[in-house]
């Protein structure tokens, strides 16, 4: 019995649970008795629900987050304001946090780059809108002289990282959400280890909450034993706050500026599936060889700086060396949860909003905003092939209840939805009318979209285009349609608490 619950109180989750659990009733129980002790607590206590809610409704947000908000304020009128400045998307809040991400994006131009984004504007000026909204907003152009890989499985993806890191002769640099060990990860660390004693400058930065359960808590530390600089983002601090959920949702790994892998795939065993926890991991991600890899190099290097508060060093000691022969344009960015640019979901919306023929999307997740609702309806009533595939087999219930919570009112508008059978779908990829495609991190969720960092690569008339196409109508093969018989099985109630789940769906 000791041991059970020396393991309970040693999990972090559980300590941290218990302890925001406590000011919640901390918080609660000063409100009541305040409100028994003072006739006018309770008053002022609705005042500032009521001001609040006014704030909301004047307030620049997503509409659908704003809305949840709203909700809970209403339905708690003497905890709701309250909880609303402890956790909600208030300026106090995100300034805690904004003053010290103030990324300056490199001027490319003094290190002898040339970006490739205006050419690209004018050889087909259908993407010229997309790449220069990414430049302007992310400072991210898009480049030529790139070699491009799809990885369809995460295994190839592992086994492509594992050459090319025995390669490495001068950095190397990790950003991932989740890090555990096993297979896959005490590999690539066998790896790194040797490239330390051989002087290459290895980081690592990884998110604290997404490594919670599967890293001890000063993992960080034991790499830095190892001559490895490391750092944890964000550190779990268990507070009625709203920063604590700006996770770092990126999965990159840059090798001497010249290689660079992004997707899905985290540094675990069930990404390459020697692990099988819910059926077939079917994920994807991709590499980058050439001058196109600068951009992550980039973003690795300022989120460097966020984190360690270390200035970015000149980039020249990071610039790519190799100049590939050309195979369309790519064009890694990121998306921060710090300002009002959506960047990520944005994307996705241009390319939807584009699409003539086709628009074929993958996501583990699917809770939308109205805006990506009407986009996608809008799309497929116009006679656009829409297309998304989800998972078979869930790793969140209650996600999973949500995601299929909309599927009834996209079919009813011709999106055509399938489930992953064999297992659980975490691929992130959209693409469109044999010329557009983008491979990256972000779900088609509201935490991708507005709370969390993250990264995806634009690729234009690629080779990647094809292979995401084709990887996509392969999985399609081996998934279910929901049609009109399926969706008339879902039990009525069952229905009923999705629906009532969507409308806190920006606060899950």
């Amino acid at each position: 019995m000791r041991r059970i619950l020396g393991r309970i109180l040693a999990d972090r989750r559980v300590v941290g649970g218990l302890l925001l659990v406590a000011q919640l009733v901390i918080v609660m129980y000063s409100v009541g008795w305040m409100s028994g002790r003072w006739l006018w607590a309770p008053r002022i206590l609705t005042v500032l629900s009521v001001i609040i809610v006014i704030w909301l409704v004047r307030k620049y947000d997503n509409p659908t987050y704003k809305i949840s908000w709203i909700i809970v304020i209403l339905l708690l009128p003497l905890f709701g304001g309250l909880f609303y400045l402890l956790w909600g998307n208030t300026p106090f809040n995100r300034a805690r946090t904004q003053h010290k991400y103030e990324p300056q994006p490199p001027d490319f131009t003094e290190y002898r780059l040339m970006p490739a984004t205006e050419a690209l504007a004018q050889e087909d000026p259908r993407h010229a809108a997309r790449a220069r909204y990414i430049t302007a907003l992310d400072g991210m152009p898009a480049w030529t002289n790139t070699e491009a890989h799809y990885f369809r499985v995460g295994e190839d993806m592992f086994a492509s990282m594992c050459e090319e890191l025995w390669q490495a002769h001068k950095f190397i640099f990790l950003e991932y959400f989740i890090i555990e060990e096993g297979i896959m990860w005490n590999t690539i660390l066998d790896i790194l280890q040797e490239k330390v004693r051989e002087g290459v400058d290895v980081r690592i930065l990884y998110d604290d909450v997404g490594s919670i359960a599967t890293l001890p808590q000063n993992y960080d530390r034991f790499l830095a034993s190892l001559g490895i600089r490391a750092v944890r983002f964000n550190r779990f601090i268990p507070t009625l706050n709203t920063y604590l959920n700006y996770r770092n949702h990126r999965k990159m790994m840059i090798i001497d500026g010249n290689v660079g892998y992004m997707g899905g795939i985290n540094l675990a065993d069930e990404y390459i599936n020697e692990k099988v926890r819910f059926g077939h991991w079917k994920d994807t991600g991709i590499m980058l060889r050439g001058e196109g890899t600068v951009n992550m190099t980039s973003l690795f290097l300022q989120m460097w700086e966020y984190v360690t508060g270390e200035p970015v060093p000149p980039l020249n000691a990071y610039l790519p060396t190799m100049k590939m022969p050309e195979d369309g344009y790519v064009q890694p960015f990121a998306d921060s949860p710090l300002d009002d640019l959506n960047v990520g979901e944005s994307t996705y919306l241009q390319i939807i909003h584009n699409a003539r023929d086709y628009v074929y999307i993958t996501t583990p997740y699917l809770v939308l905003d109205n805006e990506m609702i009407t986009a996608l309806t809008i799309a497929a009533q116009s006679g656009v092939d829409v297309r998304i595939l989800t998972p078979g087999i869930p790793d969140k219930k209650l996600v999973y209840m949500i995601t299929r919570s909309y599927y009834q009112q996209l079919h009813r508008a011709g999106v055509k939805i399938y489930e992953y059978r064999p297992g659980f779908l975490h691929a992130k990829c959209i693409v469109s009318d044999d010329d557009t495609a983008v491979v990256g991190t972000i779900n088609m969720d509201f935490r991708s979209f507005f709370l969390h960092f993250e990264c995806a690569t634009c690729f234009y008339n690629s080779s990647v285009v094809h292979a995401v196409k084709q990887d996509i109508l392969e999985t399609i093969n081996v998934s279910r349609r929901i049609d009109d018989a399926w969706l008339h099985k879902v039990p009525w109630l069952r229905s009923i608490v999705a629906s009532v789940l969507r409308l806190f769906a920006p606060l899950l």
